[in-house]
């Protein structure tokens, strides 16, 4: 699962998007010196970092040993050929950041931004963690999601099955379920 470089070697990507928003607590988590070494200890070659409406801009160094290629950009007209290309998806809890990776089976980590007021988002990204089709985190948990990761133990997500979703906004609205 990765591209190829002009080398022959398999490439890694590690895709991290904020969406339109701006999370700079996401970002900051992702240029730590430790999460980086843990992305390097587990085979990622790439790190590429959407960073939407944030100031905070990460160190293109490449971390302790220099392997580890690191890239951002701020918005891009689409990320779907971000998201194809990646090995691992590390997003903010947008739910169409968290389907649209879902329905490509990529691996996903999803950082629920604490900020935000009333954050509906989290309850939609602790729902589909605890059906294990993604891993949830907060920016202060990512190292230790990383380091605990296991990648064996996620459940794809059922393709062009709206059901389960609806469930959960049914709930989510109060409505009565059927």
């Amino acid at each position: 699962m990765g591209d190829i470089d002009m080398n022959g070697n398999v490439r890694k990507i590690v895709f991290v998007t904020v969406g339109t928003t701006c999370f700079d607590a996401l970002v900051r988590a992702v240029d730590s010196e430790e999460v980086r070494t843990i992305l390097l200890n587990k085979g990622y070659t790439d790190l590429l970092i959407q960073l939407g409406r944030g100031s905070f801009r990460p160190s293109k160094s490449a971390g302790e040993n220099g392997s580890l290629v690191v890239d951002y950009f701020t918005f891009s007209p689409s990320i779907a050929d971000h998201l194809r290309s990646a090995s691992l998806v590390i997003s903010h809890a947008g739910s169409g950041s968290i389907f649209e990776t879902l329905h490509l089976g990529k691996p996903l980590i999803v950082v629920v931004n604490e900020d935000l007021m009333d954050n509906h988002q989290c309850e939609l990204a602790e729902e589909l963690a605890e059906r294990k089709h993604l891993l949830c985190a907060s920016p202060q948990t990512l190292y230790p999601t990383l380091v605990n990761m296991n990648l064996d133990s996620i459940i794809p997500y059922p393709p062009a099955d709206a059901t389960p979703v609806a469930k959960i906004l049914t709930r989510f609205l109060g409505f009565p379920s059927d």
